[in-house]
């Protein structure tokens, strides 16, 4: 009597823990980095090569600032389990390497391999410098959240744009460049914020 109580108590406890089954929410830096300015002529040909080395300079202090693994930790300081709406427990798969920016939306199945029921994907798509001469300076990131069913198709993906201003960067000749640098990384989290607002709000969400 005593065996046969056994196997019923697993049999039951068997769907439970499969519930119980950590969620996985795997995440990946932007691979590119862009930066324009543009002055009172709105942009244009003549602009772009007039402020073309300027621009190169604030792509490269970009892509030192915000390399991959300063990303991740940005995005890995926040919440992202509260944030994205995902179950309590989920586990955070890092992703050194960044995705190649044009798969982004050619790859439909899963880009890590994982057996996990519960799977989510955050990818972050662009980072963004612009100077306008009315907006000034900001930093716009471009964000894609997916996740994933049993069936390894796409059960709702969300992609959008958080962007806030920027006081400091990019720093001025000869001044200490690190308070510039230290700017990015805190908007860079203030994007995702705004942008993970946005989350399952949309519609079809």
């Amino acid at each position: 009597m005593k065996s046969y109580l056994a196997l019923v108590a697993a049999a039951t406890a068997t769907p439970a823990l499969a519930q119980q089954a950590p969620c996985e929410l795997h995440v990946w830096p932007a691979e590119r980095m862009t930066s324009i300015t543009t002055g009172w002529l709105g942009g244009g040909l003549i602009e772009a090569a007039i402020n073309s080395k300027k621009d190169a300079n604030n792509k490269a202090q970009l892509a030192s600032a915000l390399d991959s693994p300063t990303q991740l930790d940005a995005l890995q300081s926040l919440d992202l389990v509260s944030l994205l709406k995902l179950p309590a427990g989920t586990t955070i798969v890092r992703h050194e390497t960044p995705v190649e920016r044009h798969t982004m939306n050619k790859i439909k199945t899963r880009r890590a391999e994982s057996t996990a029921a519960c799977y989510n994907e955050l990818i972050v798509a662009d980072v963004f410098y612009q100077k306008a001469a009315i907006y000034g300076r900001s930093l716009r990131t471009l964000f894609l959240f997916r996740e994933f069913g049993a069936d390894q198709k796409i059960d709702y993906e969300f992609k959008a744009w958080g962007g806030n201003g920027l006081k400091l960067f990019p720093p001025k000749k000869d001044e200490d460049a690190t308070p510039a640098l230290e700017e990015l990384s805190v908007v860079f989290k203030k994007n995702f914020e705004e942008y993970a607002a946005k989350v399952k709000k949309a519609p079809g969400a």
